[in-house]
Parts: structure tokens; C-alpha cells; sequence
């Protein structure tokens, strides 16, 4: 067993180093892109994409490689996880957010603090992160059920997808949601929209785990009896 220090940590540094790649990105994107929005997003999406890969890859047997509170949440409520270390994890995700996000400013010589003015709201928007957030857990859950080593993999590529085919961009994880609220660059979102947001993507990781519960952990229950 690896220790909870260690897992914390991980936790810590995969949550921050992604904001980093998130936000840097977003405003390496923004420099390079000559004001086409288009553009611009690819560029943002790339990186994030690969970086989920990577980082999961890394720490993922050090701590199962969470990086988001709502997939700490579904693990916990489906009996994986002690509730005790839920908590730490989420707070290990919540700080190492916001320190990746300071450590992408300060890499590019911008304020370490900001406030995003970037307004992200509306049904459409919420619906998105719901739908963005149902997507992501049922990739996560369903990948592990019958092909763990493909979880990487999955994830990597539904965000990438999903940066394109959700109104919202797919923040899809609350800490990721709470960072970027702290970045007035391309990827942020300004703090009125946060609440929103979590919400909503709290909503969609329960669906997702009542569904899941169905699909996976009962075709298990039927393999195992047959």
C-alpha cells in the first residue's frame, strides 16, 4: 500500500501540473492563434488531452489518479474509497489547482493573481457541464470494469472530444471549475458562473454512477454467478 501521504501528494501535483497545461495552453493558444477562436480552442485542447494521458499514466498507481473531486466523490459513494481520504484527496485537488494555475502565470510573466471576467452561463452551458461530467465518470467507470489499462486513454480522448462537442468547453471536474475562476485568460471563467458549474457537474456524476451501477456492477454480479 502505498501511504496516504504519498497519495495526497500525487493528487496534489497531477491536479496542478493539469491546470498548468490547461491554463498555459490556453494562453500560449490565445498568442498564437492571431484572434481565431477556432484555432485557439484546438490549440487548448490538444494539450489537455495528452496531458490527462500522461499524468494518469504516472500517478495513476500511486493514487488512482483522480485529479477531480467529482471522480473522488463517485469513487467514495461506490464504496471504493474511505471517506476520510475522499476529503483529503479533494483538498490535495482543490490547492493543486490553484497552484498550477499560478504556476502558468507566472510562466508566461502574467499576475500570479486574477480574477476571471469571462462570463460562462446559461441552460445550454450548465446542460453541457451535466452531460460533459456523465460522460467522463461512465468512461472512467466503465474502462475499469472490463479494460483498466485503456483508462488513460479513454479519458484523455473523451476530454479531447468533449472540449468540441459540449457548449462549455467540458470543464467536467469542480477544482479544474475553482482555478480557472482564477486565470483572466482563455480558459477562465469568472467566479459568478463557478457555482453554476459544480452543480451542475455534480449532478451529471450521479447519473452517471446510478448508471453505471446498473450497466457494470451488475453484469459483474451475473459473470460471477454464471
Amino acid at each position: 500500500m502505498v501511504s496516504l501521504a504519498k497519495r495526497s501528494f500525487a493528487e496534489w501535483l497531477g491536479t496542478a501540473l493539469l491546470l498548468a497545461a490547461v491554463v498555459g495552453s490556453g494562453i500560449m493558444a490565445q498568442r498564437l492563434s492571431g484572434g481565431n477562436g477556432a484555432l485557439a480552442l484546438l490549440c487548448n485542447t490538444i494539450p489537455t488531452g495528452a496531458i490527462l494521458v500522461v499524468l494518469i499514466l504516472m500517478f495513476g498507481p500511486v493514487s488512482g489518479a483522480h485529479f477531480n473531486p467529482a471522480v473522488t466523490l463517485a469513487f467514495a459513494l461506490r464504496g471504493e474509497l474511505l471517506w476520510p481520504t475522499a476529503f483529503l484527496y479533494i483538498a490535495a485537488q482543490l490547492a493543486g489547482a490553484v497552484a498550477g494555475t499560478w504556476a502558468a502565470h507566472a510562466m508566461f510573466e502574467l499576475p500570479v493573481w486574477q480574477l476571471s471576467q469571462t462570463v460562462r452561463s446559461g441552460g445550454g452551458q450548465w446542460f453541457a457541464e451535466a452531460v460533459a461530467t456523465f460522460g467522463l465518470l461512465l468512461a472512467i467507470i466503465g474502462c475499469r470494469t472490463h479494460a483498466p489499462a485503456s483508462v488513460p486513454y479513454a479519458v484523455g480522448l473523451y476530454i479531447t472530444s468533449a472540449y468540441w462537442f459540449t457548449a462549455s468547453t467540458s470543464f467536467a471536474n469542480p477544482a479544474v471549475t475553482v482555478a480557472r475562476s482564477l486565470s483572466d485568460t482563455f480558459s477562465g471563467i469568472a467566479i459568478s458562473g463557478v457555482p453554476a458549474f459544480i452543480a451542475a457537474q455534480l449532478a451529471g456524476a450521479a447519473v452517471a454512477i446510478l448508471l453505471a451501477g446498473w450497466i457494470w456492477d451488475n453484469d459483474q454480479d451475473s459473470t460471477s454467478a454464471a
